[in-house]
């Protein structure tokens, strides 16, 4: 048995080579200790892809530590999926601990509420000292979120995300914002028109190498029976740092001029548009919110981007992003038993939302892309699939472990608000103060799909209704009771109150037999 001064966990959405984590270490008496496990992969059913956009980096992360001279003890999964078949992060962690004389653990804080949980309860059985580290990866820290909460009546976004400009100095003119106004969304809402988007930039493709390929034929043998595919033509994601800088000026040089102006629309059969990607490098730490936040701006000090687009997603990143992590850890684990709506226990997401076979055009197409690359671009998840989701009555949480499992930047501590709270209302407006329901004109005035789809948005009954504007109706007579006192809602309320009664009993029934039979979508 050796001895272990500290062992360094670096858990695979951590993978930076400043994290707090390695301060201090000693590269003769400290040890780095990670592992892939067949519990993180099937806990929720995994996308093949998404297996590959974690596990790559992670070994290229192993190795990249090895050149600094760091010892690594490093758990790969097998190709045979005969091998390591039980092995959980809890057990590997204390097979290691048995293994080895260790004297303290270290970590960064977790982006997941169980991990966090399950590193406790090993450190107590195997009366291993614990110490959690602050994740400097980002702006605010839990507790500086939870000050900032603190007897608060009701947490806003727009005021969390001013209160972090003025406090980081972020797209500021002394206390004023730069452009003179804080939030630039009216501006962002434009749609292609007839002759759909031009001139949209060729994506980067990163080669996979001989690791990433290794990674990639361990999960196509391993985890065959999982949903989507991947292969070395098809993944395309960064898997080191040097990559995701790649990707980063990119983003910054072709699409960020046009981010702004083009944020919600869509499109059928473009894969990115003008989208970043960058939320999976991000969330694995390859990239600091700060770099892409400061490369934004530079690129609007230089006149290279107007101020639509980066206030636009600068608010992503500095703004959303610090404030879903922290509604996480200031209400788990409570947060995630959250059903506001009393969706049925038993309601999962139905069926095409695995394998996209559905006549209509928008969810197909969503679809398409998910299962091919593990990414849709945030119009597409929430007023696609997730409005779809929500409009079905699909569980919140079947929605939050459907969206875990398919998408490449999926971490608990983003992905919990995101699809339960905001895109489900599952917590009853802590992230939004209204749902985000709208029928299927929304899709029809935002992108193309409509034109081609059998299905009518203008109708909510008959055979060529439109599911999304059939269930948008029945979603606000099933609920109306509950919103009845939310302002934000009262249109839609008296919209609802000029159908008819016979109107009403057609959209009844016919939402009623798109749920339990899931009619020929």
């Amino acid at each position: 048995m050796s001895d272990i001064r500290n062992l360094v966990i670096v858990l695979g959405d951590q993978l930076n080579h400043d994290s707090a984590a390695l301060d201090d270490f000693d590269n003769q008496r400290d040890r780095v200790w990670m592992a892939e496990n067949q519990e993180e992969a099937t806990h929720v059913w995994c996308h093949k892809f998404r297996l590959v956009a974690f596990f790559a980096p992670m070994r290229h992360f192993r190795d990249e530590l090895d050149e600094k001279g760091r010892q690594v003890l490093y758990h790969a999964l097998p190709t045979d999926g005969r091998k390591a078949r039980a092995s959980s992060f809890a057990s590997l962690l204390t097979t290691t601990l048995n293994e080895h004389d260790v004297q303290k653990m270290i970590v960064v804080h977790p982006g997941d509420h169980r991990v966090l949980e399950s590193l406790k309860t090993v450190a107590d059985e195997q009366n291993v000292t614990l110490e959690i580290r602050d994740d400097r990866h980002f702006y605010c820290t839990i507790d500086q979120f939870r000050d900032w909460a603190d007897g608060r009546n009701s947490l806003v976004l727009e005021t969390f995300y001013r209160h972090m400009r003025k406090q980081h100095d972020v797209l500021m003119d002394g206390g004023d914002p730069v452009s003179g106004v804080w939030n630039h969304d009216k501006e962002n809402r434009g749609t292609f028109g007839k002759s759909g988007p031009s001139d949209v930039p060729h994506t980067h493709h990163f080669r996979p190498d001989d690791v990433t390929q290794d990674v990639i034929d361990m999960v196509n043998q391993r985890f065959d029976d999982h949903p989507g595919k991947v292969d070395a033509s098809s993944f395309d994601l960064p898997v080191t740092r040097s990559e995701a800088l790649t990707l980063l000026r990119e983003f910054i040089k072709h699409r960020l001029i046009h981010f702004g102006d083009y944020q919600d629309a869509m499109w059928s059969d473009q894969k990115y548009l003008y989208h970043s990607r960058l939320s999976h490098a991000i969330n694995l730490h390859l990239l600091s919110p700060r770099e892409v936040v400061d490369k934004a701006i530079a690129a609007f000090d230089s006149g290279e981007a107007p101020i639509n687009s980066v206030e636009g997603f600068v608010r992503q990143i500095l703004g959303w992003r610090e404030f879903v992590r922290g509604i996480y850890w200031t209400h788990m684990p409570d947060y995630q038993d959250r059903n506001a709506l009393q969706c049925d226990d038993d309601q999962d997401v139905p069926s095409f939302f695995w394998d996209g076979k559905t006549d209509m055009a928008c969810v197909a197409d969503a679809m398409r892309l998910l299962i091919e690359t593990g990414y849709a671009h945030h119009i597409q998840r929430l007023m696609v699939l997730g409005l779809f989701a929500q409009l079905y009555g699909t569980h919140p949480a079947k929605f939050h472990q459907w969206h875990m499992a398919m998408y490449n930047d999926a971490v608990d501590w983003v992905s919990l608000p995101n699809a339960l709270g905001m895109s489900q209302w599952g917590d009853g407006g802590l992230m939004a103060t209204k749902p985000y329901c709208a029928s299927g004109k929304y899709i029809k005035r935002m992108g193309n799909y409509c034109k081609e789809c059998r299905f009518n948005p203008d109708e909510a009954t008959g055979d060529d209704a439109c599911p999304f504007t059939t269930l948008y109706w029945d979603f606000l007579d099933r609920h109306q009771q509950q919103f009845k006192n939310n302002t934000r809602m009262t249109m839609q309320l008296k919209n609802l109150q000029r159908k008819d009664s016979s109107q009403m009993n057609a959209i009844r029934d016919r939402a009623q037999k798109i749920r339990r039979d899931e009619l020929d979508l």
